[in-house]
C-alpha cells in the first residue's frame, strides 16, 4: 500500500508543472498595458507579437482595441495582422491550427522548388511603381509626408531591373532623367530601393547556399487565402543582402531574418518580410526592413505571381539626429516589356494625392 500511495502522489505531483506550462490567453488589460509601453520602447513590438502568438487572446477584438493598437504602434501593420489572426484562432481554433511538423516541412519544400523554378521563368515586363515617401525623427514613427514618385520599372531576364523616374509630386521629370539600375541620383534626397521587390530577394531565401533556417510559427489569411507563416534566419556569412548609401557610397553585407506567408494549397509565397540583422555598429544605416505583398497578375495572357504592394523602412544616423524613412510602394499596370506605359492618365486617388506635401524640415 505504501508503494501504491507513493506512486499516486508522484504522478499527481508530476502533472502540476505540465498544467502550469499551458499559457493562459492574454487579457485585454494585459494587451493595453503592453501597448502603452510601446511608444517609449518601439523594440517591444516583436516581444508583443511573440506573446500574442504563443498565448493568443481571450477577449473579442473590438474596434476600440484596433484603434488603440493603431495609435500606440504607429499603425504597425504586422502587429495589427497578428492580433487579427489571434482573433480568428479564438473564434475558430480548428481552422487556424498549424499543420503537423511533417506537413509543414513538405509545404516548405514544395514552395522552395516552385519559387526557384518561377524565379527562372519570369517574363520580360514593365510596371509602374507609385512611391509615397515619408520620414520621422528619432524613433517616433510619427510619419511626415516627404514626396511622391512615379517610376517606370522594366525587368528583363538578361539585364535585371531598370528604373526611370516619370513624375515627382505629379510633375513630369526633366529630360536629363535616364533609365538606370539606381534611380536615387535623379530623385530628390530620400530613401530609395531597387531589386528587393521582385525576384532575387525571395529566391535567395530558398537557395541552398544561404543555409536558411526555417521555423513554422503561425497561420494567417492573406487575400482570402489560408497561409502558414514561417520565420527564417540567414546568417551574415551566407547572406546576399546589401545595405548601401547613395550619398557616400558606403555598403555593408548584412544578415537577415523575417517571415514568409505560404499559401497552403498553391505552395506560393503571398507575403515576404525581410529584416536586416548583423549590421556593423559603425554603419550609418542602423535598421532596415521590407514587407512585400504578392498577387497574381496577367502578362501576355499568362498569370504570374508578382508584387502589388511593398513597404520599406530604414533608420539612419544623421550628424545631429536619427532619421526614419518609409517608402509605401504600389505596383500598377503590369505589361509585356516593350509596351507603352501610360502613367499620368492611370494615376488614381488611392495611388497619388492631388497636392504635393509640404517640405520637411529637420529638427534644429
Amino acid at each position: 500500500m505504501y508503494r501504491i500511495t507513493t506512486l499516486l502522489i508522484t504522478l499527481l505531483l508530476s502533472c502540476v508543472p505540465l498544467q502550469a506550462q499551458v499559457p493562459k490567453p492574454l487579457t485585454s488589460k494585459e494587451i493595453v498595458s503592453l501597448l502603452y509601453q510601446l511608444p517609449r520602447n518601439p523594440a517591444m513590438r516583436d516581444e508583443i507579437i511573440d506573446e500574442i502568438r504563443k498565448r493568443g487572446i481571450g477577449f473579442p477584438l473590438t474596434d476600440g482595441m484596433r484603434s488603440l493598437v493603431a495609435t500606440k504602434s504607429g499603425n504597425d501593420s504586422l502587429l495589427r495582422r497578428t492580433l487579427e489572426e489571434a482573433e480568428r484562432r479564438r473564434v475558430n481554433p480548428t481552422a487556424s491550427a498549424l499543420p503537423s511538423d511533417s506537413e509543414g516541412n513538405q509545404l516548405l519544400e514544395r514552395t522552395r522548388n516552385v519559387t526557384l523554378a518561377a524565379a527562372n521563368a519570369m517574363p520580360d515586363f514593365i510596371v509602374k511603381q507609385i512611391i509615397k515617401r515619408s520620414v520621422a525623427y528619432g524613433h517616433t514613427a510619427n510619419w511626415i509626408p516627404q514626396d511622391n514618385l512615379t517610376i517606370a520599372v522594366g525587368y528583363r531576364a538578361n539585364v535585371g531591373e531598370e528604373y526611370k523616374i516619370l513624375t515627382v509630386n505629379g510633375m513630369p521629370a526633366g529630360p536629363e532623367v535616364q533609365s538606370s539600375r539606381d534611380y536615387s541620383k535623379y530623385a530628390p534626397k530620400g530613401a530609395s530601393s531597387s531589386g528587393v521587390e521582385y525576384i532575387s530577394a525571395l529566391a535567395d531565401v530558398f537557395k541552398p547556399e544561404t543555409k536558411t533556417e526555417f521555423r513554422m510559427v503561425d497561420t494567417d489569411v492573406i487575400q482570402g487565402r489560408r497561409t502558414v507563416v514561417y520565420e527564417y534566419t540567414i546568417k551574415k556569412e551566407f547572406s546576399q543582402l546589401t545595405l548601401s548609401l547613395a550619398d557616400t557610397g558606403a555598403r555593408a553585407v548584412v544578415g537577415s531574418r523575417g517571415r514568409l506567408w505560404i499559401d497552403r494549397e498553391l505552395d506560393r509565397v503571398l507575403r515576404f518580410e525581410q529584416i536586416a540583422t548583423e549590421i556593423p555598429p559603425d554603419f550609418p544605416i542602423t535598421a532596415a526592413s521590407s514587407l512585400i505583398d504578392y498577387d497574381w497578375v496577367n502578362i501576355n495572357e499568362r498569370k504570374y505571381l508578382l508584387p502589388t504592394r511593398s513597404e520599406i523602412l530604414m533608420t539612419t544616423t544623421q550628424p545631429k539626429f536619427v532619421l526614419q524613412s518609409r517608402n509605401d510602394v504600389r505596383f500598377r499596370g503590369y505589361q509585356k516589356f516593350g509596351a507603352e506605359l501610360k502613367v499620368i492618365d492611370e494615376v488614381g486617388e488611392e495611388d497619388e494625392p492631388p497636392a504635393p506635401p509640404k517640405p520637411v524640415k529637420p529638427p534644429q
